[in-house]
Parts: C-alpha cells; sequence; structure tokens
C-alpha cells in the first residue's frame, strides 16, 4: 500500500530526536512513500530535507499566543493530502488540526500525554516509554513500539591533530547532551583511572562549565576534549578507538545504534534503553549505573583485547543487521499505519 505520509516535528534546533526525524522522514522517501514535513524553522535541517528531495513547510510551533501553527498544518495537509499525520513528540502532537487521515504520535520520552490527545495511535520507542504511556491509560491496541534505526554516513575520520588529540593514544568517543541524565561526569572521572586515555565529548547543554571544571580539578583537562555539537559524527566514529556511553537516565540510546552501526566497540550502563538493547559480553560491554571504577574496567577490558573488541564490534553489527536496519524499522512503521487506517476505516 502506498502513503501519503506528513511528518511534522516543533523540536528543539539540535538534538537526538530532530536528527531522527530527518533519519525516519528520509527513509520513508528512500522506501516509496509519499513524504512532506512541517517544522519549525531550523536551517540545518531545512538544508538536510532538501538535500533529500522533500518539501517542506515552516511554522513557529510557539508556546504561547501561536495563531499560525495550526492554520499552516491545516493548509498544508488540505494542499499535500496525508493518510497519515505522524507527530514527533508533544508539542507538534498538540497543534495536529482535525482532518481525514490518521494521527500517530511519535514518542522519544516521558512526554506530557494530554498534548497526544489528537492521537489514534501511539509509536514508542522503547518499552520503558511505552510502559509509561500504557499506566497513564492508554490501551494496549493504541500503542506500538518500534525503535530507532542509525543513519550511517560517509566520511572519513576527523584528524586528530585538530583537536589537538595525539594519534596513538587511546581514544573515547562519547555523543550526548551535557545533561546531568549523561553522565558525563562519570566518564570523566573514569578517565582520571585510565591514565593513557583520551577523550571526545561531543554535545552541548547547560551542564558545560561544571563537567570543564571536574576535568580541570582531576588533572584531565588536556585529555578530555569539549567538542560542542557536531554534524560530522561518521568522521567522529570512525577516529575513535570505542565508544562509551555512560548515560544514569536513558530511554533508548540512539548513540547505541550509531556505534554498532560504525562498527565501534561499545562501552555502556545499564540504564533504561541500554539495558534493554545490549548483551554484555556479545555487542557491548555493560557496567552499573554511577560506577566509575567499573566504567574504568570496562574501557580498560576493550582497549586490552583485540578479540574482545571485535566480538563486541561483530555482535553489534549482527543486531543492526537483523533487528535494527532502516528497511526493518521503516517496515514496522507501515504495518502500524496500515493497522491504524484500517482501524478508522471500520469506525
Amino acid at each position: 500500500m502506498k502513503f501519503k505520509i506528513l511528518t511534522v516535528l516543533a523540536g528543539a534546533q539540535v538534538g537526538g530526536a530532530e536528527t531522527f526525524f530527518v533519519s525516519l522522514t528520509g527513509a520513508f522517501k528512500r522506501a516509496g512513500l509519499s513524504v512532506h514535513s512541517v517544522i519549525r524553522p531550523n536551517a540545518a535541517r531545512q538544508e538536510a530535507l532538501a538535500a533529500a528531495g522533500i518539501a517542506f513547510d515552516t511554522a513557529p510551533f510557539r508556546v504561547f499566543l501561536d495563531f499560525s501553527t495550526k492554520p499552516i498544518l491545516r493548509r498544508t495537509a488540505h494542499a499535500f493530502g496525508p493518510d497519515v499525520l505522524l507527530a514527533f513528540a508533544g508539542r507538534a502532537a498538540s497543534f495536529v488540526p482535525e482532518g481525514d487521515y490518521a494521527v500517530v504520535g511519535r514518542l522519544g520520552g516521558y512526554y506530557n500525554l494530554k498534548n497526544f490527545e489528537p492521537c489514534d495511535h501511539l509509536v514508542c520507542d522503547a518499552p520503558d516509554v511505552l510502559h509509561h504511556v500504557r499506566r497513564r491509560g492508554w490501551a494496549q491496541h493504541q500503542v506500538s513500539l518500534i525503535p530507532n534505526f542509525p543513519l550511517i554516513e560517509e566520511g572519513d575520520a576527523v584528524p586528530r591533530a585538530t583537536l589537538s588529540t595525539p594519534e596513538r593514544v587511546p581514544l573515547a568517543l562519547s555523543l550526548g547532551r551535557l545533561h546531568p541524565n549523561k553522565a558525563h561526569d562519570i566518564l570523566i572521572e573514569a578517565a582520571a583511572r585510565v591514565p593513557d586515555l583520551w577523550v571526545w565529548i561531543a554535545g552541548e547543554g547547560e551542564e558545560r562549565g561544571k563537567l570543564q571544571a571536574l576535568a580541570r580539578s582531576l588533572g584531565v583537562a588536556e585529555r578530555v576534549k569539549f567538542l560542542g555539537w557536531r554534524t560530522d559524527r561518521a568522521g567522529l566514529f570512525k577516529a575513535a578507538d570505542l565508544c562509551v556511553h555512560p548515560s544514569r537516565a536513558e530511554p533508548l540510546g540512539n548513540v547505541v545504534l550509531e556505534a554498532w552501526g560504525y562498527g565501534v566497540p561499545l562501552v555502556t550502563t545499564a540504564s533504561e534503553g541500554p539495558a534493554w538493547l545490549t548483551r554484555n559480553g556479545e555487542d557491548a560491554i555493560v557496567t552499573p549505573v554511577d560506577d566509575v571504577p567499573a566504567l574504568a574496567q570496562g574501557i580498560v577490558s576493550v582497549l586490552s583485547s583485540k578479540a574482545l573488541a571485535a566480538r563486541i564490534v561483530a555482535g553489534g553489527r549482527r543486531r543492526i543487521r537483523e533487528e535494527f536496519s532502516e528497511s526493518a524499522i521503516v517496515s514496522r512503521y507501515i504495518s502500524v499505519f496500515e493497522m491504524v487506517l484500517r482501524s478508522k476505516s471500520t469506525r
């Protein structure tokens, strides 16, 4: 069945969910679906959609006194004629106008479900998010679990010299917002226990000053580089010897999937999403949350054993191939769309 999909995002300027919105919208188009988007103005996102050949409109999605977003959505839906409107997160869902289409909300976190009242169905990207939705009254037949897939791009390794990093030192890459939930502080403390380890932290957020102060206090400021928000993830992964994802709270963990996709050994923690995704010793080294010595030991174990590193890489690539490929995830979305449209047609 051929669908026309209107994807809607009111997201932040940068972020993992916003990145996946572009990846998924592009994947729908690559799968042969007709796609149109409505997004908050964002130059990088608009450029990415245009490069993928996806037409889009922009709307303000303001928190207060927004009298233009819903009319823009209504006009776009009338002109495009979607079968399904897919709203990424709560603010986008809250603006959805009534129309002759199914409305599916996509959740990547523990959002306020009042915003999803216009939706016929919800897609959750992780089991704990699905449980959050079910506990708040959504019926089993109204909710589906569909995780993300990693977008694996081409690109040369980022030259270490450009980030003042020696060529032959072991290098760990960590990606994510500089937020307490991401536990970059635990990684910095672990780096202090692994004397030859250098760390690249790609992300931005309110914890930057505190994390930089921690690195200075532990004497590792030279070895811990804060890169800010980056769009060259392929180059970062290709430059690294391992990926460390130390989150203390993580509904899914896109970085886990990206490490697998790029073939980089992964050390992570048993927060909600990574604990569900990974198999310790097979596709990752999984350590307890907030356990600095265990995280340091996990890093050392990967760096000191080529056989272990190779086994983790092979296991991760197998998981992507068998469970988290683009085609597999898009097929699951299409199945949900078909189900919701059948349900609406029988009402």
